[in-house]
């Protein structure tokens, strides 16, 4: 076999999962700074596991973040349809599939032999953190530039609505990124793949 044929991941794939991977911390960091000083629900994170310091220092972490997320995703999904690979990899994506590997992996029977080929739940994770980010940054401009997107705003309820769906895309996606993290601590060798690609 050669070194091309070798290759699973492609360098930049794994540089855009690493760029978005610091990016998600740093958002998910600062948004708690921003969360705090103006709480929408009757809990705060504690200050220690903020980044930002204040509320101004905050929002100029997450607008930083925020703009390497949208370029680094950009380019990923660019980089991702170009290729070809968001065919190969992601579809077909049946509900019957998910439930027989669902199951599977619940009864610890999930083979992980080739680790070229994505099981349905992978494919699902996958694709759902697309779309919630997708989300977070629609949620997020309206937050943001309430007034200048007006029709976003309405569409998710208004303002207050739209900081709810944030909130909750954020809480989503940090479930997933849980799963992730769980399901790479049990299955190691998918954290040098994504390091060294083959």
């Amino acid at each position: 076999m050669n070194n091309r044929a070798a290759i699973v991941h492609p360098a930049w794939l794994r540089l855009t999962h690493w760029i978005n991977a610091c990016a998600v911390v740093l958002l998910v960091l600062s948004g708690w700074r921003i969360y705090n000083a103006s709480p929408i629900f009757a809990f705060t994170f504690p200050v220690q596991i903020t980044l930002g310091g204040w509320l101004g220092g905050a929002l100029l972490w997450h607008f930083f973040a925020m703009w390497v997320l949208i370029g680094n995703g950009v380019a990923y999904l660019a980089l991702n349809i170009f290729t070809g690979r968001i065919k190969r990899k992601f579809f077909p994506l049946h509900f019957k599939d998910i439930l027989a590997d669902t199951l599977a992996a619940l009864k610890g029977k999930l083979s992980h032999a080739d680790l070229s080929v994505y099981n349905a739940p992978q494919k699902l994770a996958y694709l759902f953190i697309v779309l919630d980010v997708v989300l977070l940054v629609v949620s997020g401009l309206v937050i943001w530039k309430s007034v200048q997107f007006p029709l976003l705003r309405e569409l998710m309820g208004g303002f207050d609505m739209a900081r709810v769906v944030h909130f909750v895309a954020m809480a989503a996606l940090l479930g997933v990124l849980a799963v992730h993290l769980v399901m790479v601590a049990l299955l190691p060798r998918t954290l040098l793949l994504m390091l060294r690609g083959r």
